[in-house]
């Protein structure tokens, strides 16, 4: 089935998104990402301009990243401390990340800028992991027993500012999460990401907080980012589709809850070589895409249909043009809401599953 999308101005196959945003939902439970590093090159392959493609993929990952947040809040795997630190950071990032983002779409460099920040991203950092991961197994195959610090300190630790982050038992500079916060935040504007994928390996490796507090940590601050994200971009640029977000959201709620459950059988090792497969494997994918296809040749080439006029296009049209700032907020209400009451329903199920598990 056929939709045709009012601010992309282009027509989808709902199916075919659904079902690629259910895989990318699976993929965020699992590593506590928001999914945005594989969803914004596979609607740019798909047909839609990029300017597009990065502001609704920080929508729905604003959606996801309130479930899952929500999720590990009741389960009490998340350090708000840490959150928030990120944050400050992230804002201040998203906002130099919007002035770059404009002045690369004026020039009409945008679609080669973003190719080339996650081919370049995805396969160092992928690497990096992926080399950590495989001593890691080996080590437990052979059933050496690797002696190591509880962290690894470098030079960034011994910035001013420290303090003692509770939650994940840490005594460092303040600067640090900040720092990484700022990079999370300017490539997030940029390239349609929550930047998870930068933000969970820096986790790991940089500031040496627990595993079990990293995804959490991470959907908690993408709220924020990606939220700052989804407004700058429908205001300044209006490029926010509801209708493709709307379908993005329900396919990537539903996958990202089983993603949950999957990624409760993981242990570290397992968590970090699949993490870095991943990385590596979109890295590649868009290298090919870039420099093989023709430079940027869509995979999958949608056909921009004519102007529909239902009377939903034209609502749509009409106050994201008329009233930018209220349909900016309305978008990001709406899947925050959306996002909290999956998330609320998926614990009731588990209380109601616990208590009957208890009675018989």
């Amino acid at each position: 089935m056929d939709f045709y999308l009012p601010i992309a101005q282009v027509q989808i196959t709902i199916t075919t998104v659904i079902l690629l945003s259910f895989g990318i939902g699976v993929l965020s439970g699992i590593f506590g990402i928001g999914g945005g590093f594989l969803m914004t090159p596979i609607l740019i392959f798909l047909g839609i301009p990029a300017t597009y493609a990065v502001a609704n993929v920080a929508n729905n990952i604003l959606g996801i990243s309130v479930s899952g947040a929500t999720t590990h809040w009741y389960k009490k795997t998340l350090d708000y401390k840490m959150g928030f630190m990120i944050v400050i950071g992230g804002l201040a990032g998203a906002i130099v990340g919007m002035q770059i983002f404009q002045y690369l779409r004026e020039i009409g460099n945008i679609n080669t800028i973003i190719a080339l920040a996650y081919v370049y991203l995805l396969a160092i950092i992928g690497t990096l992991i992926f080399v950590e991961g495989v001593k890691e197994v080996s080590a437990l195959k052979k059933k050496v027993l690797i002696k190591k610090k509880l962290h690894t300190h470098y030079w960034i630790h011994g910035l001013p500012f420290r303090i003692r982050f509770s939650k994940s038992k840490l005594y460092e500079s303040a600067l640090t999460p900040i720092i990484l916060g700022f990079i999370v935040g300017l490539f997030a504007s940029i390239m349609g990401i929550g930047g998870a994928f930068l933000m969970v390996p820096a986790m790991i490796y940089l500031i040496g907080m627990p595993t079990k507090l990293i995804p959490g940590t991470s959907l908690f601050v993408t709220i924020f980012i990606t939220g700052f994200v989804v407004v700058a971009h429908a205001i300044q640029f209006k490029s926010v589709d509801l209708v493709l977000v709307s379908f993005l959201l329900f396919g990537s709620i539903i996958g990202l809850h089983v993603g949950l459950k999957i990624s409760e059988k993981l242990n570290t090792s397992e968590y970090k070589a699949l993490l870095a497969i991943l990385l590596i494997v979109v890295g590649i994918f868009m290298g090919i895409e870039t420099f093989i296809f023709n430079k940027g040749v869509d995979v999958l080439k949608i056909i921009p249909s004519q102007e529909i006029n239902s009377n939903l296009n034209l609502l749509i049209v009409n106050l994201a043009k008329n009233s930018p700032v209220i349909y900016a907020f309305l978008s990001v209400i709406i899947v925050v809401f959306i996002g909290f009451i999956f998330s609320y329903i998926r614990e009731l199920i588990h209380h109601f599953r616990y208590s009957k598990k208890i009675k018989s």
